[in-house]
């Protein structure tokens, strides 16, 4: 779980959109690269999920432990999170796409494991309910006249500590730690949807659009709502997701 891959505004003050069309042209693009990247997402994981063939690779049938393979594709996500934004400067706008493809592609494959755990009734079910509360929350980022740059801190934050949290959970193995893990992570994760919208906002008022710069942020944008998407999308889903027997 990784947030703020984009950096701050380097004046760190909020700037009023000089051309609204600048604006409204940088969050279509957002949007867009985060629509594609859930559909990427969610088609490789729903194959994986019902190929025995290809989930093998993932998963080994007999012991119910996951490959060398699927710890690699369990942890990989944040590796590339990490790439896009240590090589931002460096990358071009089409090389960081792709690098954005493969994330997304990798995040499905490590996705898929849900549907071993969850049915998929309730996976659908949690999965529009984290849509509508994403959405509302964009929303008001969007829309809120009151400066977010506060609270976004204290939620980055608590989202370390979540991080560290699940970390040390991975060991002990405890279903309250789990549980409440999963309650402050719905709130950081819902949080952090208004925060990086109101960020999104500033930064698409500040930046000319169809620039290289324009696409690259764009990218980061949709990558750190996609993160914020799916993030909730998890916690919802261990708090109200019905279980396989």
């Amino acid at each position: 779980m990784e947030n703020n891959t984009y950096p701050a505004n380097p004046s760190g003050t909020f700037v009023h959109a000089p051309v609204a069309t600048d604006l409204r042209s940088f969050l279509s693009n957002v949007f867009t690269y985060m629509a594609v990247a859930l559909i990427l997402s969610g088609v490789v994981a729903w194959w994986f999920a019902n190929d025995a063939s290809l989930l093998q690779y993932l998963v080994n049938f007999e012991t119910g432990k996951q490959t060398i393979l699927g710890w690699v594709v369990l942890f990989a996500p944040l590796g590339l999170v990490l790439l896009m934004g240590a090589m931002l400067e460096r990358l071009s706008a089409t090389a960081l796409l792709a690098v954005y493809v493969v994330y997304s592609i990798v995040t499905g494959m490590s996705l898929s494991f849900i549907f071993l755990a969850y049915t998929a009734s309730s996976i659908t079910n949690v999965f529009f309910f984290s849509a509508a509360v994403f959405a509302v929350m964009a929303v008001a980022g969007y829309t809120t006249k009151t400066d977010l740059t506060k609270l976004g801190n204290i939620l980055m934050i608590g989202l370390i500590g979540i991080v560290i949290a699940s970390l040390i959970n991975m060991f002990l193995g405890s279903s309250t730690m789990d549980y409440i893990i999963s309650i402050i992570g719905v709130v950081v994760f819902t949080g952090l949807t208004a925060y990086d919208m109101q960020k999104l906002k500033v930064m698409g008022s500040s930046i000319p659009a169809g620039t290289e710069q324009a696409r690259k942020m764009a990218l980061m944008g949709a990558l750190n709502l996609y993160l914020d998407f799916i993030n909730l999308f998890l916690m919802l889903l261990r708090l109200f997701g019905s279980r396989r027997d």
